[in-house]
């Protein structure tokens, strides 16, 4: 008798025992695949969600650089510039009217009824806009609001309290603000535009 030895079939002893996944480890596989899926669109969300606050931030900055420019292109006098003797003037002793010089209180003069009319940095101390605007009061960019201060500050001893004035625009959207400041001094008290 003769006995045939066959060799073993390897492929087919693997293939059982590497038939396939369990559905054990199917499972894990779409819970951790899920959990990852979730995490990326988390990201992506909030992604979409800040995207627009560039564009906001940069018009709020427009808005305030616009405002700030404004109130350091205006004269910055010893007198109120309607003043008689604002063009000669040496000190606040030398104005025409004693009530609208230097040492009044920062803010318009009860002429001064619109910004139109404000002639002077001190004039926009204090001023809030509601929508900001350009200064014939035409509404420059809707949902953004504007506050305006300007407060006398000593910048380096020897110069006078009352030679130097900072400027600080602040400029809001909902829940956002942006503060820009700004400083103006008194290097050519008699100019007038």
């Amino acid at each position: 008798m003769c006995i045939e030895v066959r060799p073993l079939n390897r492929a087919r002893v693997l293939s059982r025992t590497q038939a396939g996944l369990s559905l054990i480890e199917l499972v894990m596989f779409i819970v951790i695949v899920g959990i990852g899926v979730a995490g990326i669109l988390t990201v992506f969300n909030l992604t979409t969600q800040k995207s627009a606050d560039p564009q906001v931030r940069k018009q709020m900055l427009a808005a305030a650089e616009a405002l700030l420019e404004e109130v350091e292109f205006k004269p910055f006098t010893y007198c109120d510039p309607d003043d008689a003797n604002a063009a000669t003037a040496a000190s606040s002793a030398g104005c025409a009217d004693s009530a609208n010089n230097e040492s009044s209180p920062l803010g318009p003069e009860a002429s001064d009824t619109t910004r139109a009319l404000y002639d002077n940095v001190s004039d926009y101390h204090g001023l809030s806009l509601a929508t900001v605007s350009d200064i014939n009061g035409a509404a420059a960019i809707n949902g953004y609001s504007a506050t305006l201060s300007v407060t006398q500050q000593q910048l380096e001893a020897g110069i006078p309290l009352q030679a130097s004035l900072r400027i600080t625009v602040t400029v809001t959207h909902g829940s956002d603000s942006l503060s820009l400041s700004g400083y103006r001094l008194r290097y050519a008290p008699n100019s007038l535009p």
